[in-house]
């Protein structure tokens, strides 16, 4: 991404917060979710966040903001979990949406084959204006059939990822785990940058790197 178009996303993403989440105090961790439409992103947050969160529509952006608060290493952190609102239907995300991220949560819908193989097309989007964040990668919808987690899914490996979280919105298997390590792994981002982020992320999710592939 060109510095111009950097510095473009960064004054949007900014009058953003300043126009439209009024005196909501600036978040210290912010993940974003992607993928593609109605793979229950933003039923994977409200899992997580039952009642504790504060929702914010971002009107001129088509996006919802859930304000979390949370600690991690002792320390009390604000986290703001951004979801697309359905602007992904557009094939594209406004670069405001990446400005900042610390982590992201790339989700598929396991009872459909394109949500998995469009994970390429997020994957690489996001990676233009965030090229080292840690991103999880999770398959959702697994109460459909749970034999679904038996399979092995290749594009975490390829992309130098942690394997693939098996998660359900509709019955909350393994959501915590996914979204307290997300928010973990871009705590960590934030402190430490980009150094040893594959074996903080294993650690994290608790993971073999060869284990399920």
């Amino acid at each position: 991404m060109s510095e111009e178009g950097k510095r473009q996303a960064k004054d949007e993403s900014t009058k953003t917060v300043e126009d439209e989440m009024g005196d909501l105090p600036e978040a210290d961790i912010k993940v974003i979710l992607l993928g593609d439409s109605a793979v229950g992103k933003s039923k994977l947050v409200e899992r997580f966040l039952l009642q504790d969160y504060h929702p914010r529509q971002l009107s001129t952006y088509a996006l919802t903001l859930f304000r979390y608060a949370d600690e991690v290493d002792g320390q009390n952190v604000k986290v703001d979990f951004w979801d697309t609102a359905g602007q992904e239907r557009f094939d594209n995300m406004h670069p405001s949406y990446y400005f900042g991220a610390h982590a992201c949560i790339l989700a598929f819908d396991v009872t459909r084959k394109a949500t998995y193989k469009n994970l390429n097309k997020w994957y690489t989007e996001l990676r233009k204006y965030r090229e080292n964040i840690p991103v999880i990668v999770v398959a959702n919808k697994i109460d459909v059939d749970y034999k679904v987690t038996r399979k092995s899914f290749a594009f975490p490996k390829k992309k130098g990822l942690p394997p693939v979280e098996y998660v359900s919105a509709a019955d909350g298997t393994n959501v915590v785990h996914v979204f307290q390590s997300a928010i973990r792994a871009g705590w960590k981002y934030k402190n430490g940058g980009e150094k040893d982020f594959m074996e903080e992320c294993l650690d994290l999710l608790g993971e073999d790197f060869g284990e399920g592939l």
